[in-house]
């Protein structure tokens, strides 16, 4: 099934060209019917002991500034997407208790996909970052994570990186709109030498799936000579994919999310673009 709703997450205070534009190609593609965008700002934390004085004015131009900045978000949008899709909505807000993850990850129940940019370098005062690790988790719906500049799905060779868990079948199920897109995929398993028949036989299984949907798909198995996130993005650039599918890993300590090596490098990698369920 396409995703007839896509949200949109747009980092106030920059530029959101590059990803907007992948959106639009995106939507045109799977034929959505309803865009969200969303955008949401923290106050900047105030730093001292709880009976520190803060100047009034200090958090009121913060707030004015959050506010002008959300409202640049929404303008960008609305014009990107006016006359593109049959409904268009923007939702913003100023992120006062948890985190930016949590809002968006809230509003999710609104849409079938998430389309967020990759993140980018920020510091702890940084008050628009998304944390896409923590998203990714917690959103219960797939998360396109669009490399740094990338303005265009590019779906003409796709590697579907593969483990035997719940986490992969749940991405490549979720992925199989954009996976029909796609001219070649190849599915991938990183494994130990003595896993590699196994390897074989399940990326086979799953290759074999995919063709059943109508998607062009071969299977790949390989020992892994590194780490697996070495190992898979090694092949993506043979490959010259434009696109990794994988299921994103972990678990709950002190409600932080830590990610294995592969999951967060796919959330992190500039090159290209990422299909990330959990």
């Amino acid at each position: 099934m396409n995703p007839s709703s896509l949200m949109v997450h747009l980092t106030a205070g920059q530029s959101n060209d590059a990803l907007l534009r992948l959106a639009i190609d995106l939507a045109n593609r799977v034929k959505a019917i309803r865009v969200i965008g969303i955008s949401a700002c923290q106050p900047l934390p105030i730093y001292g002991s709880p009976d520190a004085y803060v100047p009034q004015d200090l958090i009121t131009r913060d707030l004015e500034l959050i506010e002008k900045e959300l409202k640049a978000a929404e303008k960008s949008f609305r014009s990107a997407f006016e006359g593109k899709v049959m409904d268009c909505q923007w939702r913003s807000t100023v992120v006062s208790y948890g985190t930016i993850a949590d809002y968006v990850a809230e509003q999710m129940r609104a849409a079938d996909l998430l389309v967020a940019a990759v993140e980018e370098q920020a510091s702890l005062l940084e008050k628009h970052r998304i944390n896409l690790a923590d998203l990714a988790i917690r959103a219960g719906k797939p998360v396109l994570v669009a490399g740094r500049g990338v303005d265009k799905l590019d779906v003409k060779s796709v590697v579907v990186g593969w483990k035997d868990t719940r986490e992969a079948r749940r991405a490549a199920e979720d992925a199989l709109p954009v996976l029909t897109l796609a001219e070649r995929v190849t599915v991938v398993q990183v494994a130990a030498e003595d896993d590699l028949d196994d390897a074989r036989t399940s990326t086979a299984d799953v290759a074999a799936w995919l063709s059943g949907h109508g998607i062009s798909a071969t299977a790949r198995a390989v020992v892994g000579a590194a780490d697996d996130s070495t190992e898979l993005e090694a092949i993506a650039r043979e490959l010259d994919a434009g696109l990794l599918v994988g299921g994103a890993y972990g678990h709950s300590r002190l409600r932080e999310w830590v990610l294995g090596g592969v999951t967060r490098d796919l959330l992190l990698s500039p090159a290209r673009c990422s299909f990330v369920s959990h």
